[in-house]
């Protein structure tokens, strides 16, 4: 008997986990616009140290022991007939394909700045992207990051720690940042913030202009609909969290008002048994927290039930965000919890267990090693560049 063929549109973080919770008992296959795993997390680690993130976001597939036993698809999907339950694809090389699937899970993520594309890319792309805007960064003498959300905080404060001589603010909307974190994870971070001598403007509200998808670093004038005057840097970071789901090939009758995809409680698609979404383009909540909250199990879990037509289990969102905000610190990592306490992991807890253990052997099931970046053999970043300004 031929076992059932799930389709996971979107090797992102989740659409991973997810493919490697169902690859025991399913045919798999997993299409991804990258040829890797290529995270939307730790922006300002990115940006400040993108070899030391590229060791643990940037993962290629066939490092991933659970993902030995499915297929991975190089490709962009560019429709989805779901009568006849197939999905189009465009290849690297401009060719064309069908992808049939028994159930479909959507995982295709949102866009959001210059560092969460949905567009086909090589190796050589993705290396190319990373380096620029950290050496965009680097040369720069004054930073101004807009947002009030984790991933504007962080890059104020990996930047400000990474080059201590360049000048950074951050500029938010509200009375303070994060407003989707609890109350208290806020004045932890501030004081951070303000020991790292980031400069920090609440009630700033930036205009954005015409036609601009906040998808490039910038250095003209930012002009504020708040009232304030222009804001001059060398360096211009867009984090304002102008997200887009990434659903241009997906019929709107899958989509609510905003573009993303309709859930029921049990991340099933309504009135289309087999179709599932799951992440930041599943509308499950205000702040789509599938993606955080392992949901991963839970949809394996749905979709193996799915076929063996058993009950499926509810997801509950959280209330608020949690987790970590600016990453891994010269003393450590602090994750905190939804209630806004800061839980420290020292340095060497980090390196030696946290991410061989937790992450790489639990969370995964298993990461083989590689000793050099996946772009080349050499780093990412221009170590001359690094020291000169006092890395």
């Amino acid at each position: 008997m031929n076992r059932p063929r799930v389709l996971v549109a979107g090797l992102g973080d989740t659409g991973v986990l997810t493919a490697i919770h169902l690859a025991r008992h399913v045919d798999v296959v997993g299409i991804s616009a990258k040829p890797a795993l290529v995270s939307g997390q730790e922006l300002g680690r990115r940006l400040a140290h993108p070899d030391e993130w590229a060791r643990d976001y940037w993962v290629g597939f066939d490092r991933f022991r659970g993902l030995d036993r499915i297929r991975t698809v190089h490709g962009s999907m560019t429709g989805v007939d779901l009568d006849a339950r197939a999905v189009s694809l465009v290849f690297p090389d401009g060719s064309s394909g069908i992808e049939p699937y028994d159930a479909l899970i959507i995982s295709t993520g949102v866009t959001n700045g210059f560092w969460r594309r949905p567009m086909l890319q090589s190796t050589s792309d993705v290396a190319g992207d990373v380096r620029a805007a950290h050496e965009r960064l680097a040369a720069a003498g004054s930073v101004a990051v807009l947002g009030g959300g984790a991933a504007a905080v962080g890059t104020a404060a990996n930047i400000a720690a990474a080059w201590p001589r360049t000048t950074v603010d951050l500029y938010f909307p509200g009375t303070r940042a994060l407003p989707a974190h609890h109350r208290r994870t806020w004045s932890q971070v501030e004081r951070r913030l303000r020991t790292l001598g980031v400069g920090l403007h609440p009630g700033h509200r930036a205009v954005v202009p015409d036609g601009f998808a906040c998808d490039r670093i910038t250095d003209s004038a930012v002009e504020w609909s708040t009232g304030q005057s222009p804001t001059q840097a060398d360096a211009v970071v867009w984090a304002i969290g102008r997200v887009r789901p990434n659903t241009d090939w997906l019929p709107a009758e899958l989509l609510d008002d905003d573009g993303f995809v309709r859930v029921a409680a049990d991340l099933s698609v309504p009135n289309r048994p087999g179709v599932f979404a799951i992440g930041d383009v599943a509308a499950t909540d205000p702040l789509r927290g599938s993606a955080r909250n392992r949901a991963d199990r839970l949809l394996a879990h749905n979709v193996r039930a799915h076929f063996a037509g058993r009950t499926l289990r509810r997801y509950r969102p959280r209330a608020r965000r949690w987790g970590s905000v600016l990453g891994a610190q010269s003393d450590g990592l602090e994750v905190f919890t939804p209630s806004g306490h800061g839980v420290r992991f020292p340095v060497w807890s980090v390196e030696r267990i946290l991410q061989p253990w937790i992450v790489r052997r639990a969370i995964y099931g298993g990461v083989r090693p590689q000793s050099a970046s996946p772009a080349t053999d050499s780093d990412i970043t221009d170590p001359r560049r690094s020291a000169r300004r006092g890395a």
